[in-house]
């Protein structure tokens, strides 16, 4: 853990913004400071400071201290951590070391480190073996990858060194289904002093408490160093007892386990798809088009629903889709869209999902995986794994086996779930509930829709499209990936990847003939 960088004088600048509200020009962080002081006038002003700062804090006038912001370098992490905690909300910003792109070195990997002894070797050994599955996979895959890399892309035979490049990181990509969940990363981690605040309180939760408690205790030492004013402010951490879900895990889930039962009524939900359509807004189209007429000032008779939402949907009339910054929450007119809502029950592999998450705004309800995991194997199979066939799945599902027996055994020998749940692998199939509205999903949609995003979000996104086209054919229309909104919009290249084209010319395909590359 180390602080990279962080906001000057937290405190103060809360302080001043908060008294910059009631005078009549804008109060400095050096005049709340009382730097202009001395003697008992200095020590008033400041205990003026700490006294106001405990008010605000205590009083919920949380937006002070949003202003301050804290850089932390984070590195020797697990992702189940990442997944469970940093990246559960929507108040932070992470660059993360990608497991798709870098190869995963076998020492690389999070040791609880209250670990029973007698659990530590059967840990260890479980470790060992599923990093041996990854690497037989990367070399068993990757004459399939390139094989279908050169269907697409047949002048790369002329280009060796970059079909072995791309080979190999589409092989990685796939092979770390089978990595295990306490695989270490590192990245930059950005958040405001509120957020650090929040995260210091709740900071004890269901799945990794250990961890996530260990991790947050030293971004807050770094932030007193920085600034030990904060000591005031910081709350001490809530009993992991005391959390609801704690409470309701205890209540429910391990006195009487239900998972499969839940499993099995969530695929009917899902009848065969990645993502269902579960909810929407009572009439999206009529909301969207009324919103567009009050920013403009027009009866319904002078533009109709298909008009407005065209205006405002169709990158060609709307050329600030096509931008490179999302540049729509700053429009007037885009931000009609904010009232159409959707809901999908989805399905995805733990490291899809950490790659959905990332979209910020379309949060979701996740499980707690201490009541949504059994002993049964329970994963998401990448498609180049069951395209390949054997002895590529024999090899996946022998890893499979041997991450949940080894979680098993762990358990057996006094580990806890926290621990043994690190074992599990990154094809953990996550169920959960999520939802946006339509300016986000639009962004969303235009980022994943393209054939290099990850497969299974690909394929959920997909998937919401068509089922909104078929329920709001004025909106469904113009869900659409990246090259075909740049076209519309008359921006060149058509295709922003660069050398990562994917080899199809999407923008001249309907939606409903898109086919997942492999």
């Amino acid at each position: 853990m180390r602080l990279v960088a962080a906001f000057p004088r937290p405190v103060d600048v809360a302080v001043a913004a908060a008294r910059s509200c009631y005078a009549t020009q804008l109060v400095s962080p050096e005049q709340v400071a009382g730097e202009h002081l001395r003697g008992e006038a200095l020590e008033r002003a400041r205990a003026k400071r700490d006294a106001l700062a405990q008010a605000l804090y205590l009083a919920g006038h949380h937006t002070t201290f949003q202003h301050a912001h804290f850089l932390f370098a984070l590195e020797g992490v697990s992702r189940q951590f990442v997944w469970s905690f940093l990246h559960a909300h929507p108040f932070a910003n992470s660059e993360q070391v990608s497991q798709r792109y870098v190869p995963v070195a076998p020492e690389a990997v999070y040791q609880p480190p209250s670990l029973p002894q007698p659990a530590q070797d059967c840990y260890a050994a479980t470790v060992g073996r599923l990093h041996a599955a990854y690497r037989d996979l990367v070399s068993i895959l990757a004459p399939v990858a390139e094989a279908e890399l050169l269907k697409r892309f047949p002048t790369w035979r002329r280009h060796p060194e970059r079909l072995a490049r791309q080979t190999q990181r589409k092989a990685q990509e796939v092979a770390r289904s089978v990595l295990p969940l306490a695989t270490l990363t590192s990245l930059y981690h950005t958040v405001s002093c509120l957020t650090l605040f929040r995260y210091r309180r709740l900071c004890q939760q269901v799945d990794v408490p250990e961890e996530t408690r260990t991790v947050v205790e030293a971004m807050v030492a770094e932030a007193l160093a920085w600034d030990p004013q904060l000591g005031q402010l910081f709350q001490d951490p809530m009993p992991l007892e005391d959390t609801l879900e704690y409470q309701l895990f205890t209540e429910f889930c391990q006195a009487s386990p239900q998972q499969a039962r839940f499993r099995q009524e969530f695929d009917r939900l899902l009848a065969g798809r990645t993502s269902r359509l579960i909810s929407r807004g009572q009439d999206n189209e009529k909301a969207v088009a009324g919103a567009v007429r009050a920013v403009l000032g027009l009866p319904a008779a002078e533009l109709s629903d298909g008009e407005a939402i065209e205006l405002v949907l169709n990158p060609a009339r709307n050329r600030l889709l096509g931008e490179e910054l999302n540049l729509t929450t700053l429009s007037k007119l885009t931000r009609a869209l904010y009232h159409a809502h959707y809901t999908f029950a989805k399905k995805l592999s733990h490291a899809a999902d950490s790659q959905d998450q990332r979209h910020r705004m379309t949060p979701a309800a996740r499980p707690l995986l201490w009541s949504a995991v059994d002993e049964e194997p329970d994963v998401v199979v990448p498609t180049l794994i069951r395209y390949a066939g054997e002895p590529a799945l024999s090899r996946f599902w022998q890893a499979v086996e041997r991450a949940w027996d080894g979680a098993r055994e762990v358990l057996r020998r006094g580990g806890s779930r926290e621990q043994a749940l690190y074992l599990l692998p990154n094809a953990l199939a996550v169920r959960f509930v999520e939802s946006a509205d339509l300016l986000n999903l639009v962004h969303k949609h235009r980022m994943r829709l393209c054939y290099n995003a990850q497969e299974e979000i690909w394929q959920a996104c997909w998937e919401e499209a068509e089922q909104i086209a078929q329920q709001e054919p004025y909106i469904g229309r113009w869900l659409l990936p990246p090259c075909t909104v740049r076209k519309l919009a008359g921006k060149t290249p058509i295709c922003p990847e660069g050398e990562r084209f994917c080899g199809v010319p999407v923008w001249r395909l309907e939606r409903k003939d898109y086919r997942r590359l492999i």
